[in-house]
């Protein structure tokens, strides 16, 4: 009889094999086989198990792909700088580095009591010198061909952290960090030129097949390219004064009643009429304490949003006069910074024109029975002169056309993207690797002089701001056109600078002397598989699709997109201690997992098993500790199956047993290799667990020998998903090496022909395919099968309904 099953025995001991033969190394100097990878992780310290399911995910298909006999490049390193660092040193009264460098090591170990491989000899690290010298380097080619420029702009400013913060970092008004009240400030920023690319990154996305629909509708939404008319309207009574409004529907411009100017606007001061002037500049002083987040808010309004200016402006297409009103909705840095308000036709416009007590006066008639406000759909134009009775395509067209021919207007394309403002006055981040002389201005520090080290021994309080600005030994420069004093530029860049290129590096990180081995990265790039939450969908990977296209211009990689395939893994989710709701785990929540007594109490394979089961690993899934203990259960049964395989060793067994078991076998192994070629382990885990009891079944029945090959190749399959206890029992059934040299198992497709049936799959109603599966298959499994099979007619979809008819029908009812 076996021992009893003790993962603490085995565990440790297979870890250290794995990273003794070094199963993950790969010499990227040949051929490419495939290029997989996890998403640069940020060292914030312990990992908790909702961290582990991209992992593990990752790992058991690294793991599959090297049981295949592939050459799989999966490498690891970390996204190392960032204001998070900074503040939790800051915090904890040590410097980022120490922190990082702690942190990274504690992580390294958590990844390897996972039993997760990485070829860790092309470890990264952002926050080392040989690594942002990079950054620099590209930094100043962008600046060389314009591509990264200096202005000034409104920007987020946290004044507890003292540093510009992204729309993103700013929660409810308040920074995402520290939580203190984000104010508005003029600065002088660092920004690379990613709207030249608006266009071919809107364009690429047509051609990722492979990326979740939902990402690239994201990343379409973020870009906003919108094509309209761009046309002047003139003050009232003031022939010196003008300004331009853009919008997609000139054809509504006559139901126009007023219009609204951004509260930065220029012409503000010029047209604002002395009794009205202390209410506007009131208004203006309000606004400029508000995030754009929340200008552009539609929920929770409660303040006043506009103020009026006293003073008209014509409309154009009426010759009528129309008041002119500042709105917080309206941003300087969004079109022109003035529109035209149409409320018949808009909502916003709707409910300021109610506030306000301003006309509204409808240009599209809206269908018989309408009782809504504004009407945003087509219909025929009414009350609109010359183009009543047209609808929405011609009457854009003639209204476009009426302002060209009249010298008012053009056709132009505006985007919603802005520019990437990279600056941040921080310490813990790359310098900017430029310097300012009063002769010479703004000059690039050489490249034989990079990198431009971030100091480490400097004094480092934090709740000062940037402690470089402080730093005379950093800050004193010398000009490298004319060699007299300069100051060095103290702002350090955004970290997704680090993150937007470091994929390419991996593919050989030691070279020296260039930012990346343009040979081998002919060769390795782009990235076949890249596994991450969908959290990144708009700022990283819009802004690493952005830097591929600018490398592949100073030809320096190949094609334009840096990830074939890309998987978004959902979120584990927990009841928070706080609210009593399922959240994602967060400390503040109270609904942390911590992995290490879970690999203590269950072993490292109980979470790897309960992590792939608990469901597709795209979709939200609750953790509980009865779902843990269920996994542990398998393992026991598995590890069991000794015991079963040992006592029926050499026996005849009879014929009909004996080939439910091995057909059994085959639909397993088939099973599998679909269920992980679609990235679904659940499902495959289900189909051994479905060998498992039809071995269990026939264990008194089925020959010794077949009963073994269904063992074995059960190991083999669940290798990836639980990889020690399948080494451990590898070895006792006399076996040496490792399964991970052991190859995949293969099955006989002419003995399951014989075996399938066919299953119907509808969709409202509507046969949509048909999929031929083996006769008693599950609903969970049919199910999984038929989803992958309709998925066209799923997409962007809810499955409200699944009715399953063994062996005959799948159906899915949906809506959306």
């Amino acid at each position: 009889m076996a021992l009893p099953y003790d993962p603490q025995q085995i565990e440790s001991r297979w870890q250290e094999f794995w990273a003794r033969e070094r199963f993950a190394a790969v010499d990227t100097a040949g051929a490419k086989d495939l290029y997989m990878l996890m998403m640069f992780p940020y060292p914030s310290g312990d990992l908790h198990v909702g961290h582990g399911r991209n992992y593990i995910l990752g790992d058991c298909l690294f793991r599959m792909f090297l049981m295949q006999g592939r050459q799989v490049l999966n490498p690891m390193g970390w996204d190392a700088f960032g204001l998070p660092a900074e503040n939790a040193a800051i915090k904890r009264n040590i410097h980022p580095r120490e922190w990082t460098l702690a942190n990274i090591a504690r992580m390294k170990d958590q990844f390897r009591r996972w039993g997760i491989l990485y070829d860790w000899d092309k470890e990264i690290a952002s926050c080392e010198p040989e690594y942002y010298r990079w950054n620099q380097w590209l930094f100043n080619r962008m600046l060389e061909k314009g591509l990264a420029y200096r202005g000034k702009s409104p920007v987020n400013w946290c004044p507890s952290c003292k540093t510009v913060l992204a729309n993103e970092q700013v929660v409810a008004g308040a920074c995402e960090r520290c939580g203190s009240i984000v104010e508005q400030r003029d600065l002088e920023q660092w920004f690379l030129r990613i709207t030249e690319y608006a266009d071919r990154l809107l364009e690429g996305l047509d051609r990722l097949t492979d990326w979740p629909e939902k990402v690239k509708v994201m990343q379409r939404n973020w870009i906003g390219r919108s094509e309209g008319a761009e046309f002047e309207m003139r003050v009232a009574g003031r022939d010196d004064l003008a300004f331009q409004v853009y919008t997609t529907r000139p054809d509504t411009s006559f139901g126009m009643t007023f219009a609204v100017l951004a509260p930065e606007h220029p012409l503000v001061g010029a047209i604002t009429t002395p009794d009205h002037s202390a209410e506007v500049g009131t208004f203006v002083e309000r606004v400029r304490r508000t995030t754009e987040i929340e200008r552009l808010s539609t929920e929770g309004v409660v303040e006043k949003r506009g103020v009026f200016t006293g003073s008209y402006a014509v409309n154009p297409f009426t010759g009528t006069p129309v008041p002119i009103y500042l709105a917080d909705y309206v941003l300087m840095s969004y079109g022109t910074g003035a529109i035209m308000a149409v409320p018949g036709q808009d909502q916003r416009d709707w409910e300021f024109a109610k506030a306000y007590g301003l006309r509204i006066v409808r240009t599209v008639q809206p269908p018989d029975g309408w009782v809504g406000e504004a009407y945003v759909d087509d219909g025929p134009a009414i009350n609109s002169q010359w183009l009543d009775g047209l609808y929405k395509t011609e009457a854009i067209e003639r209204a476009t056309r009426w302002l060209e021919e009249n010298g008012i207007g053009r056709r132009r394309v505006h985007y919603r993207l802005r520019d990437w403002l990279i600056s941040r006055q921080r310490y813990w981040g790359t310098p900017i690797p430029v310097v300012y002389c009063e002769r010479d201005g703004i000059v690039p520090v050489p490249e034989d002089q990079l990198p431009v080290v971030l100091p480490t021994d400097i004094q480092f309080g934090g709740s000062e701001g940037n402690p470089l600005e402080r730093s005379a030994s950093f800050t004193a420069a010398t000009c490298p056109k004319c060699g007299k004093a300069a100051r060095r530029e103290t702002d350090t860049m955004d970290t997704f600078m680090d993150s937007s290129w470091y994929y390419a590096r991996f593919i050989n990180p030691h070279v020296r002397d260039a930012m990346i081995d343009r040979g081998r990265v002919a060769r390795w790039m782009p990235v076949d598989l890249y596994i991450g939450g969908v959290e990144h969908a708009i700022l990283h990977l819009m802004y690493a699709r952005f830097l591929y296209k600018v490398l592949h211009d100073f030809g320096m990689v190949p094609g334009e997109e840096p990830f074939t395939v890309l998987f978004n893994q959902g979120m584990i989710t927990a009841k928070s201690s706080v609210s009593g709701k399922l959240e994602k785990m967060s400390k503040s929540k109270g609904n942390v997992v911590a992995p290490d007594a879970l690999i203590a109490r269950y072993g490292a394979d109980t979470e790897r098993v309960y992590t792939l089961f608990m469901g597709p690993p795209e979709k939200e899934v609750e953790w509980t500790d009865e779902g843990v203990m269920g996994a542990h259960r398998f393992l026991q049964r598995v590890w069991g199956l000794q015991d079963i395989v040992a006592e029926s060793a050499g026996r005849v067994g009879e014929p009909a047993a004996t080939e439910q078991v091995l057909v059994a076998m085959h639909h397993t192994v088939k099973r599998v290799r679909d269920d992980l070629a679609r990235y679904h382990p659940n499902t495959a885990t289900a189909a051994m667990m479905e060998l498992i009891n039809t071995m269990a079944q026939h264990q008194s029945s089925a020959s010794g020998s077949a009963l073994r090959e269904a063992y074995e190749t059960l190991l083999r399959l669940l290798h990836p998903i639980a990889p020690h206890i399948t080494e451990e029992i590898w070895r006792i059934l006399g076996h040496d090496g490792s399964l991970l040299r052991a190859g995949w198992p293969s099955f006989d497709a002419e003995l399951l022909a014989k075996q399938q049936v066919t299953l119907a799959v509808q969709v409202n109603g509507k046969l949509r395919a048909t999929v031929d599966v083996e006769p008693g298959l599950d609903a969970r499994a049919a199910e999984s099968v038929a989803r992958a099979a309709v998925a066209k007619w799923l997409d962007g979809k809810t499955v409200v309904k699944v009715i399953h008819v063994p062996d005959r029908m799948i159906s899915f009812v949906v809506r959306g």
